[in-house]
């Protein structure tokens, strides 16, 4: 049996504005520490990097990002749309 998509949401949708709130569940939370570790790694090893090193730095972190939030963008209750305030 399959479960419900709003049963199985890592994180709430925001109240006002557009995006998500804070995990409701661990994996919510394993993402978001993984995220964090990918991004203070990222400052702490390439702090002054030039060049090829730089570019080839950013472009990483550009792809980890993206995939952080396309996974947040699937895994919040509700989906991600602008909000007015109103309780779901």
């Amino acid at each position: 049996m399959r479960r419900n998509r709003q049963e199985t949401a890592w994180f709430a949708a925001k109240r006002y504005g557009y995006g998500a709130g804070l995990p409701l569940r661990w994996q919510g939370w394993a993402l978001l520490l993984a995220f964090l570790l990918m991004v203070g790694s990222f400052a702490l090893v390439f702090p002054s990097t030039q060049g090829l090193t730089a570019w080839l730095a950013l472009a990483l972190l550009l792809a980890g990002t993206l995939m952080f939030l396309r996974i947040v963008a699937r895994r919040t209750r509700g989906g991600w749309r602008w909000r007015w305030g109103e309780r779901d």
